[in-house]
C-alpha cells in the first residue's frame, strides 16, 4: 500500500520590516555606509517583526528618488542601503505569500491523508473484530484507484517506475450510499445539495481526482492528457491483474474502445459514474465469491497523452542541435557587463527569472548581478556549448531572442572571454562557481552614488590594442625623458588588493579598499589637472572604468577621458589572439572574482607575501574559515602554514580538521593502522587523544570526503571522528531514539542511527520489528536545505545497504563526480541492519516543527537525545521546547548542543564583552578594518552563543556539563 502519510509541517514564520523602508530613516538608524553584506544581515535579522506588507506594497517602484544630482558618497551609501533593503522585504514578502499557499495545500494534504489512515486502522479494527462473519453488503470506506500511464507520456515526461503506473487510496463519501440507492445500476444526476464539499473527494470531482492523481504522479503537471476508467480484471483469488508494459496502446484507448471497457472522463458526472460502477462490481462480486482477495472497490484509470493538445513551441534556434554540455571537457571562464539604455531593466526581479531560465539549458555557473541600471555577470560556460550561449544572449528577436532588450548590442564589447579553457578535472576539483547566483541589487557595481549618472556618456572606449599602442609609445617618451610629452595619467581603478600583484606599466593605482572610496581619490588626484588632460582608466572587466569615467566627465568636467575597453581580460585575450609577438605591457596576475583568485599574464611577481616579504604573484583567503584574510602569500608559506596567514590560524585548521583532502589522502582526523603502529610524536592533546582513540569507518570518512568536495564551505561543520564516535556512544546507552536538529550532510545522522542499531541489539529490538516514529530506535533528522538533505540523503543510503565499510565508502565516493540533485518532496524513510530507522524530514523553519512536535497530541514516542545544530540565536528557545513537557523528549533525556565555545571567541565575549562602538567606527590600517569586517558576524555570534550558555546554566530544569571537544559541546539533561 502506498498513500501519503501525514508529516510535521511548521508554522510559518511572518518575516518583514513594518511600514516603507526609505533612506532617511536607514541612515538614522546606521550613522554610517553599510556594506551590502550588513545590509542584508540587517534585513534579515528583523525575524522577530509582524508582517505587515500590503499588496501594493509588492507593486511599488524598488527605487526612492533622492534629490537630483545628489552623488556624494555617504548619502549613496544609505540610499542603494536602503533600496536594497525594500528589494529583500519584497523578495521575502512574495516568498511568505508563496509559502503560505503552499502550507495551505500541504495542511490540507495533510488532513485528508490523516483521515485515509484513520480509515485503515478502523478498517483493520473491524477486520479483526468480525473474521468470523463475512457480510457482503457493507463496503469499505476507501477506493483503491490503479493509474496507468500511456507509453508516449512515459516516454515524452521521462517517468521512472513508480510513476509509470501506481495504487493510491481515495475515501468514500457517505453521499455514495444514497447515490447508490437513487441511481441503481443506472447513470447518476448531478446533486446540488453539499455540493462544494462534495466535490472535495476524488469520486466526486474531475478536477479533485487530477489534484489526487498529480500528488503521486507529479510529472503528469506538465502534459495535457486524457483520462479513461475501466472496472479491473480479476484473477480466480480475486487479485487485480496489471497490464504488462505496451497493452495500454494509446489508440486504443483514445478510440474509447468499448471491448477494453473503458470510459472517458470528462465531466464530474463521468467520475461519480465510474466510481460507482466500481462500487456495484465489487458488490456482485462479493456476493458471488465468499473467498476472495478483492478488500474493496477498484477502478482502473488510465492516462493518455491528448491527441488534440497543441504541440509544445519549438525549441530557439540556439538550442538545436546543441551538444550536452555535461559531456564538455572543458570549462571557459567569461564576464560581460550592459547598461540598457532609456531607463535600463524596468523589471530587475523578473529578468533575473528570465536568465535563470534562459541559460540552465546551458548548465552554466557563476555570479550574475542584476539592477534597474543594468547586468554584471561573471561566469563559467561548458566550452562545448559556448557558442550556444552566446547566441543567447545576442540573437535579435525575430530569430527566436529573448534577451535583447536586456543584453544583445548593450553589452559594452560584447561578452570578455577567457583565452584558455579549463580542464573539467581541474575545474570540478576547484571549481571557480559552484553554482549560478542570479541576485537582483540595487546596483551591478556599487558606486555610492544616490542618483545614477549617464553611462552612456563615459568617455571614448579605447579598442585593446590601441590601448597596447599608447603605452608602449608614452613609456618610450617616459624613458627618453622627452620634453613636453603630453604623457597620459594612467589610472587603475581596482582595489588595492587587485593591483599588489599585477597592473599596467606607468598605471598608478587608487589604493581604494571599496570601488565607492573612488571618488575622494579621484578628486584629490586631479584637482589640480588641466581639464584635458589625457586621462586612461582601467580595471578588471571594464564595468567599474565605465563609472569612473562617467564621474570624470560629468562631475569633473575632465574633456579627454578613455578607458581600456573589455578591460584586462579584453586586453589580454586580444593581444594572444591577433599580436602574440607583442609584450604585454600588463604585468603579473590579472585577479578575478572567482576561486581561481587570478589568471596569470607574465611571469613578473609584483606581489610582496603576506608572512615572509618574498615577492610572489599568489593570491588567496585564509583557510581559517573565521578569519578568511585575503592575502598575498608565497608558495612556500602557503605550504608551510597549510594555506593560513599565522601559526595561529594554521593551528586551528589542523585542530579543527578544517584542511580539505584528496581522495585517498589522509586528513587529521584520520586515525588509521599506521598511526596506531608507529611511534608518532604528538604536539597537543587534541591529536593525541585522536591518535589513541577507535579508527571512524571508512564510510564516516567518505562522508568528510564528499563534505569538502560538494559543500567546500561548510566543511569544517562536519561533527568529525571524536565527537562522531561520542554521539554514536551516547545513542547507543539510550533506547536509540534520537532527533537531530540540523542534518547538514549526514555526518552525525550516520553516528547516530550506528548507535541506535547498537541499541536495537542490545535491548533485543529485533523480535519487535523496525523502529519508526511510533517507537524502538529511530533516528528523525530535521532539515531545512534541501542540497544538503540530497547530500545526506545519499549518504543514508549507502549506510543502509552497504553498512559502514569499504562498499559503502565506495558508493558514496560516486557522489563527487555526479551532480547532486536537491532533495524532493518532503521526508525520505531508511532502515538500518533491519533494526533501526532514519527519516529525514525537510522544514522551513526548524523551531516551528519542534515546537508544534512538543505541543501535539501525535502518535510520536518521545525521544531519548534532542541534537541541536541549528539557528545559533535561538538555541535557547529550542531548549524551552524541549524541556517544556515529556511529549517530544523523556524525562531524564539528553539535549546536546553543538558549537557552544564558537572557536573560542566566547572566552571574549566573557571576560571583556564586545564594543559596538569599536564595530561601527574601527581605527587603524586598512588592512586591520578589514579584518575587523570579517570576523564581526563571529563575534556577534560569539555573545550570542555566550548568552546562551550563561542562561541555560541557571535554568533549574536541566543540568549542563560542558566538553570542549572540537568547537565545544553541552550535555544537557533534563531533570
Amino acid at each position: 500500500m502506498s498513500f501519503l502519510l501525514a508529516s510535521v509541517m511548521p508554522v510559518m514564520a511572518r518575516r518583514s520590516i513594518q511600514g516603507k523602508i526609505l533612506a532617511p530613516t536607514f541612515a538614522q538608524i546606521t550613522n554610517k555606509r553599510v556594506p551590502n553584506r550588513s545590509i542584508s544581515a540587517f534585513v534579515l535579522n528583523q525575524r522577530h517583526k509582524q508582517c505587515n506588507l500590503s499588496p501594493t506594497f509588492l507593486k511599488q517602484p524598488l527605487y526612492v528618488s533622492n534629490k537630483p544630482g545628489d552623488t556624494s558618497s555617504s548619502s549613496g551609501a544609505a540610499y542603494h542601503a536602503s533600496a536594497n533593503q525594500q528589494i529583500v522585504a519584497r523578495r521575502n514578502e512574495i516568498n511568505r505569500q508563496k509559502r503560505q499557499a503552499r502550507q495551505k495545500a500541504l495542511d490540507k494534504d495533510r488532513e485528508r491523508n490523516l483521515k485515509l489512515r484513520n480509515l485503515f486502522m478502523e478498517e483493520k479494527q473491524n477486520d479483526s473484530s468480525s473474521s468470523s462473519s463475512h457480510d457482503s453488503s457493507s463496503i469499505p470506506p476507501m477506493f483503491a484507484v490503479k493509474v496507468v500511464t500511456c507509453r508516449t507520456l512515459r516516454l515524452e515526461l521521462r517517468m521512472n517506475g513508480r510513476e509509470k503506473r501506481g495504487r493510491m487510496f481515495v475515501e468514500r463519501p457517505s453521499i455514495f450510499s444514497a447515490m447508490q440507492n437513487e441511481g441503481g445500476e443506472g447513470e447518476v444526476e448531478q446533486r446540488d445539495d453539499d455540493a462544494s464539499d462534495d466535490n472535495e473527494y476524488a469520486c466526486m470531482s474531475l478536477k479533485a481526482l487530477k489534484q489526487t492523481i498529480h500528488e503521486f504522479f507529479r510529472r503528469l503537471k506538465k502534459s495535457t492528457y486524457i483520462l479513461s476508467a475501466s472496472l479491473p480484471i480479476l484473477d480466480e483469488d480475486g487479485n487485480v491483474l496489471t497490464s504488462e508494459e505496451g497493452d495500454d496502446d494509446d489508440q486504443n484507448i483514445n478510440d474509447n474502445n468499448s471491448s477494453l471497457g473503458m470510459r472517458r472522463l470528462e465531466t464530474d458526472e463521468d467520475v461519480q459514474n465510474a466510481f460507482l460502477q466500481a462500487e456495484q462490481f465489487y458488490q456482485r462480486h462479493q456476493e458471488e465469491n465468499e473467498s476472495t482477495s478483492m478488500k474493496r472497490p477498484t477502478l482502473v484509470i488510465h492516462v493518455t497523452k491528448d491527441p488534440d493538445a497543441p504541440p509544445p513551441p519549438p525549441p530557439p534556434p540556439y538550442l538545436v542541435g546543441m551538444p550536452d554540455p555535461l559531456t564538455s571537457p572543458t570549462m571557459t571562464m567569461l564576464s560581460f557587463y550592459a547598461f540598457p539604455p532609456d531607463g535600463g531593466i524596468s523589471d530587475p526581479e523578473s529578468t533575473a527569472d528570465q536568465l535563470k531560465r534562459l541559460w540552465r539549458p546551458f548548465r552554466a555557473l557563476g555570479r550574475v548581478y542584476v539592477a534597474k541600471e543594468g547586468v554584471n555577470a561573471q561566469m563559467s560556460v561548458p566550452t562545448n556549448v559556448l557558442s550556444n550561449f552566446l547566441q543567447c544572449c545576442t540573437v535579435k528577436p525575430e530569430e527566436g531572442g529573448e534577451l535583447s532588450h536586456v543584453l544583445g548590442t548593450y553589452m559594452e564589447n560584447g561578452i570578455n572571454i577567457d583565452p584558455i579553457p579549463v580542464d573539467m578535472e581541474e575545474f570540478q576539483a576547484k571549481p571557480a562557481f559552484k553554482n549560478l547566483h542570479i541576485r537582483v541589487r540595487s546596483q551591478i557595481v556599487a558606486d555610492g552614488f544616490a542618483t545614477p549618472l549617464d553611462w552612456q556618456s563615459a568617455g571614448y572606449d579605447m579598442p585593446p590594442l590601441e590601448w597596447h599602442q599608447k603605452l608602449k609609445e608614452a613609456r618610450e617618451a617616459n624613458e627618453k625623458g622627452v620634453d613636453n610629452a603630453p604623457l597620459p595619467i594612467v589610472l587603475d581603478c581596482r582595489n588595492d588588493y587587485e593591483t599588489q600583484v599585477g597592473k599596467f606599466e606607468l598605471a598608478e593605482p587608487l589604493d581604494t579598499e571599496n570601488f565607492r572610496d573612488s571618488w575622494d581619490v579621484l578628486k584629490g588626484r586631479l584637482k589640480d589637472v588641466p581639464k584635458d588632460a589625457p586621462v586612461m582608466t582601467y580595471c578588471t572587466g571594464g564595468i567599474r572604468c565605465v563609472k569612473v569615467n562617467a564621474y570624470l566627465t560629468q562631475e569633473m568636467g575632465m574633456t579627454n577621458v578613455s578607458r581600456l575597453a573589455g578591460g584586462i581580460i579584453s586586453y589580454d585575450r586580444t593581444l594572444n589572439e591577433q599580436a602574440p609577438a607583442e609584450e604585454s605591457m600588463f604585468k603579473g596576475v590579472n585577479y578575478v572574482f572567482d576561486s581561481r583568485m587570478g589568471r596569470r599574464i607574465t611571469d613578473d611577481q609584483l606581489g610582496t607575501c603576506y608572512t615572509c616579504g618574498s615577492k610572489t604573484h599568489l593570491v588567496s583567503n585564509c583557510k581559517n574559515e573565521n578569519c578568511h584574510r585575503r592575502m598575498v602569500q608565497c608558495e612556500n608559506c602557503v605550504d608551510s602554514l597549510l594555506g593560513t596567514c599565522s601559526e595561529g590560524c594554521k593551528g586551528r585548521v589542523v585542530n579543527a580538521g578544517m584542511v580539505p583532502k584528496r581522495k585517498g589522502e589522509a586528513t587529521n582526523n584520520d586515525v588509521d593502522e599506521t598511526r596506531q603502529e608507529s611511534d608518532e610524536v604528538y604536539t597537543n592533546v587534541d591529536d593525541y587523544s585522536s591518535g589513541y582513540s577507535s579508527s571512524s569507518p571508512s564510510l564516516f570518512r567518505q562522508i568528510e570526503l564528499n563534505t569538502a568536495a560538494l559543500l567546500p564551505s561548510g566543511a569544517h561543520m562536519v561533527s568529525g571522528a571524536m565527537q562522531g564516535s561520542l554521539l554514536k556512544m551516547l545513542a547507543s546507552q539510550t533506547s536509540g531514539r534520537v532527533l537531530e536538529i540540523g542534518s547538514f550532510t549526514g555526518y552525525a545522522t550516520a553516528c547516530f542511527l550506528e548507535g541506535a542499531a547498537i541499541a536495537g541489539e542490545l535491548g533485543e529490538r529485533k523480535e519487535a520489528g523496525i523502529g519508526g516514529r511510533e517507537g524502538g530506535p529511530f533516528v528523525l533528522s530535521l532539515e531545512r536545505d534541501r542540497r544538503a538533505l540530497g547530500i545526506a540523503s545519499a549518504h543514508i543510503k549507502a549506510m543502509s545497504e552497504l553498512g559502514l565499510d569499504e562498499d559503502a565508502a565506495e558508493e558514496a565516493s560516486k557522489l563527487a563526480d555526479r551532480p547532486i540533485v536537491d532533495f524532493e518532496g518532503d521526508s525520505v524513510s531508511f532502515t538500518y541492519k533491519g533494526i533501526a530507522g532514519c527519516e529525514f524530514l525537510r522544514v522551513n523553519d526548524a523551531l516551528a516543527t519542534v515546537e508544534e512536535m512538543a505541543s501535539s497530541q501525535s502518535q510520536l514516542a518521545p525521544f531519548d537525545i534532542a541534537f541541536v545544530d541549528a539557528d545559533k540565536t535561538r538555541l535557547m528557545d529550542y531548549v524551552d521546547a524541549l524541556a517544556s513537557n515529556d511529549r517530544l523528549l523523556k524525562k531524564g533525556g539528553l539535549i546536546i548542543v553543538d558549537n557552544v565555545l564558537w572557536k573560542g571567541l566566547v572566552l571574549d565575549a566573557n571576560n571583556n564583552g564586545y564594543d559596538s562602538s569599536d564595530e561601527t567606527s574601527p581605527t587603524g590600517s586598512n588592512e586591520e578594518k578589514a579584518l575587523l569586517k570579517k570576523n564581526r558576524r563571529a563575534r556577534k555570534l560569539a555573545m550570542k552563543m555566550h548568552q546562551f550558555n550563561s542562561e541555560v546554566v541557571r535554568d533549574e530544569r536541566v543540568e549542563v556539563v560542558m566538553m570542549p571537544i572540537r568547537d565545544g559541546l553541552s550535555l544537557i539533561r533534563k531533570r
